[in-house]
């Protein structure tokens, strides 16, 4: 259990991308517990908002899809904000066919669910209901309480919606991809101490000239730290400019880390941290 786990305050306030019924919901419950004081708002970018106005004292957004890819409104949130990565969380998204209690797969009428959700199970619906209707929604979770209201709306959604809504799942793991899984991040003001395992984020803003890219990288190589992602994304204030998400193994403290910042800093135009913390750990 990582030092943010045993630690945080008592009845810490934690906003999330809403509604009650996400993932998102979900990975709040997995590291603070189902009992943590929950807040979601309708936004990423509120997400931020209420932590760096100190109305939460805790975020947690999506980051990264397996299937997916990049959230690209969590990254560049993280361009602006003076907040720290705190620790991260992997959630399964498996995605599960339900309706309310008593009703029956002959009365479905209509599907709903989010548009990435109906997308990642075309596959399965396909085979099983092709020619029913399906209805793209806001949320997973709006998805749920529709179901909730009509016997012959079926909804596709997450265990924790099914929880919330009273559904019965008809079936289980509907997702084409059974390996598809959403990698959010825990933010707060403060940073946090080495854990012993952990992944350090930033934020590269590099030179515009031939090379700048294998410049950066040599310094991990040459101390032997190990890269886990590194993305680009357009510089907002720079046209065809780019910054670089880089993710690696180590803190911000431990020793080689530090000599690859040494070596970054003629390399770079800027480099910001984005945090260091515990790396998460992934159920089978």
């Amino acid at each position: 259990m990582s030092d943010l786990k045993k630690n945080k305050p008592k009845g810490a306030l934690v906003a999330f991308l809403g509604p009650l019924g996400t993932f998102s919901h979900a990975a709040v419950d997995q590291y603070f517990g189902i009992d943590a004081p929950k807040h979601s708002v309708a936004t990423i970018d509120d997400v931020f908002a209420q932590v760096e106005a100190g109305h939460a004292q805790f975020g947690v957004v999506p980051v990264e899809n397996s299937t997916e890819g990049a959230v690209n409104n969590t990254q560049d949130c993280l361009v602006d904000t003076s907040l720290q990565i705190v620790a991260e969380v992997v959630i399964p998204i498996e995605h599960n066919l339900m309706m309310r209690e008593g009703a029956s797969t002959t009365s479905i009428k209509r599907i709903v669910s989010h548009r990435q959700s109906l997308a990642q199970c075309r596959g399965w619906l396909a085979a099983h209901f092709p020619a029913v209707e399906k209805v793209e929604v806001a949320s997973n979770a709006e998805a749920a309480r529709l179901a909730s209201l009509d016997p012959h709306t079926a909804a596709i959604a997450g265990l924790r919606a099914a929880q919330l809504y009273s559904l019965q799942v008809l079936y289980a793991r509907i997702q084409d991809q059974q390996n598809n899984c959403t990698r959010f991040l825990v933010l707060a003001k403060d940073p946090v101490p080495p854990s012993g395992a952990d992944k350090t984020s930033i934020l590269v803003y590099a030179e515009n000239k031939p090379g700048a890219l294998f410049r950066i990288l040599e310094p991990f190589d040459a101390f032997q730290v190990s890269l886990t992602k590194i993305e680009t994304r357009p510089a907002r204030d720079s046209v065809w400019a780019y910054v670089f998400f880089i993710d690696f193994e180590g803190h911000i403290e431990d020793s080689a880390v530090r000599k690859v910042f040494e070596q970054l800093q003629g390399r770079t135009v800027k480099i910001k941290q984005l945090g260091s913390y515990p790396l998460a750990k992934v159920s089978a």
